[in-house]
């Protein structure tokens, strides 16, 4: 099984405006309400290419209604807690350029995380995969990733994978996860550099977050693609397809769902970049998180 842990989801609320004027009133040329953090996208994609997966977290108020409404109806598996305060609502505006306004989130005590790990600890066992995304809500501290897999106790063969940034991400690499996907935005945070696209010097970056604890990394770039280093010593590059940026929210995640799909039906590290590099491309293009149709053609792109 297949299961993503989301602490801070969200109601995502698309604006499309055209040409937008700061200090003026606004038009929206279009709407979409949808359920988000990168959890919940995480599995809505494995779901869409097959895969059993089971999404947990936190919910609260109206919007945390509205998310687990929404989120049955597309058939996915869940069992989110109800937690005090309000799921936050992300604002996304598309315009000449895309500007996101995210939400701070509910009110998730530590209790709240106690009985999560319950819930996933009565079924959990070896082959299981666990995938921990996306930030926290202001009322946990950034080693929460850490202590949830402190309380955890995940047994062994259980995969454990995080995509988060900061000392969220970092804290919890003593725990050996076995892959970790920062963006190269976060990973030239964690070292304190200059943003750079050179793959030799991001592979460095990679290898020293591989001396602290996880197993592969895989640094997302965006248009210029992915770099992965490997537990087998081995370091990898792909290039992203080409193509109009419709979407970016997302990709990451489809890229996180790709590998992890790939990789349990092939083994293979570097099909399984690639696929999660096509998928990543594919999310970007469209505006909604891509088909398995429309992954395999992008992937069709880059051979």
């Amino acid at each position: 099984m297949l299961y993503t842990v989301t602490f801070n989801p969200s109601l995502d609320y698309y604006l499309k405006v055209n040409n937008i004027k700061q200090g003026a009133v606004n038009r929206a040329a279009g709407e979409k309400l949808i359920p988000g953090g990168k959890g919940i996208n995480v599995s809505l994609e494995l779901k869409e290419l097959g895969d059993e997966t089971m999404a947990l977290g936190f919910v609260a108020g109206f919007t945390g209604r509205a998310i687990l409404e929404e989120i049955k109806s597309r058939g996915l598996n869940s069992q989110f807690i109800e937690v005090g305060g309000q799921t936050r609502i992300n604002v996304k505006i598309k315009s000449v350029a895309e500007t996101d306004i995210n939400g701070e989130g509910a009110l998730v005590t530590p209790a709240d995380v106690d009985e999560l790990i319950k819930k996933l600890k009565k079924n959990l066992k070896a082959g299981d995969w666990v995938i921990l995304s996306g930030s926290v809500p202001p009322s946990l501290t950034d080693s929460a990733y850490s202590d949830f897999l402190d309380k955890l106790a995940a047994p062994k063969g259980v995969n454990i994978v995080i995509d988060a940034c900061g000392k969220l991400l970092t804290s919890a690499l003593r725990h050996r996860p076995f892959l970790i996907k920062p963006n190269i935005f976060e990973l030239c945070q964690i070292f304190g550099i200059p943003h750079t696209s050179e793959t030799r010097k991001i592979a460095e970056c990679a290898r020293e977050l591989q001396k602290q604890g996880a197993r592969n990394v895989i640094v997302s770039m965006g248009a210029d693609g992915a770099v992965m280093v490997t537990e087998t010593n081995q370091s990898m590059y792909v290039r992203a397809a080409r193509g109009q940026l419709i979407n970016s929210v997302g990709a990451g995640d489809t890229m996180v769902a790709g590998f992890i799909h790939e990789y349990i039906n092939t083994g293979n590290y570097f099909k399984s970049l690639n696929f999660a590099t096509a998928a990543g491309s594919a999310c970007a293009f469209t505006e909604m998180l891509p088909t398995r149709e429309q992954i395999e053609y992008v992937e069709s792109l880059m051979l």
